[in-house]
């Protein structure tokens, strides 16, 4: 995807109902929509956190004098679970004692509490439950795509698993003999079940492709959903960008399922899909 296309469809993503909006008038892959628009949601709240996390008391005196907490999280434009989380932070709720809370929402007694996290819960496609299920399926889709093209070549690889007893950073794969690539023999690949626009790439390299590079030589990352193919990068040298296509060629879509209409199994008891701040 082209740079300019791709700034166009970011700031298009404002709310979920843009997603069905886009695809439906424009064509466009509906998980590849939720990807985006989750980044954007990820990046705002980032900016957001603390500003909003300042006032927590205030929050805390709204919900306290009857406004609902999703009203709480429309007012401040700041995610509806995460809302919920600084309200009932300054009400003497631990995070972890929440997200056990919202993860069996019967547990609750409290029967406005309780209805009051259910409306968080299915409002916030990104934060919620189901929001970080989806995240965490989508992980283990692109693995599963990437373990099964080697293991159809025979080829021998050990895991991120498998690493992480021997090894502070671990990439995705890690061969056991090199793999021709662009053009150049291959150490060491990750997978990305996101979108790679300019901002997730620099992130990458900085936090994962230049250490994986340092210590294991020349890799590869694929981005499933795509990537903006028009801008430079300043990738470590020997690592590359890999397409989808080199996979699979026409690659597999993950299945779309709208957030908060199925709930995915084997997803992890907290909300731990998205880096939270502190």
């Amino acid at each position: 995807m082209k740079y300019d296309a791709y700034q166009d469809l970011f700031r298009k993503l404002g709310t979920p109902q843009d997603i069905d909006f886009l695809a439906e008038n424009f064509g466009y892959d509906k998980e590849l929509l939720l990807v985006i628009y989750t980044q954007r949601v990820v990046r705002e709240t980032t900016k957001k956190f603390y500003r909003v996390k300042a006032q927590a008391r205030r929050l805390a005196f709204m919900w306290q004098n009857g406004t609902s907490l999703l009203e709480i999280a429309n007012k401040f434009d700041f995610p509806a679970i995460l809302t919920a989380l600084m309200v009932l932070e300054q009400r003497k709720i631990s995070r972890k004692n929440f997200w056990k809370m919202i993860n069996d929402l019967d547990s609750v007694k409290d029967r406005r509490l309780r209805r009051e996290l259910e409306d968080v819960a299915r409002a916030d496609i990104v934060y919620s439950p189901e929001g970080s299920a989806r995240q965490y399926a989508r992980g283990r889709w692109g693995e599963a795509k990437l373990h099964t093209w080697l293991d159809g070549r025979g080829l021998e690889y050990e895991t991120e698993k498998d690493l992480r007893a021997k090894y502070d950073k671990t990439p995705d794969i890690l061969v056991h003999k090199p793999i021709e690539m662009n053009g150049s023999r291959k150490y060491w690949i990750e997978s990305k079940a996101t979108f790679g626009d300019p901002y997730e790439v620099r992130r990458h390299i900085k936090k994962q492709l230049q250490p994986y590079s340092d210590m294991f030589g020349d890799g590869a990352v694929v981005y499933w959903f795509g990537y903006v193919d028009d801008q430079r990068y300043d990738l470590p040298e020997g690592v590359d960008i890999i397409s989808p296509t080199f996979f699979e060629s026409p690659p597999v879509p993950f299945p779309y399922v709208p957030v908060g209409e199925t709930r995915l199994e084997d997803r992890p008891l907290v909300s731990n899909a998205i880096d939270l701040p502190e």
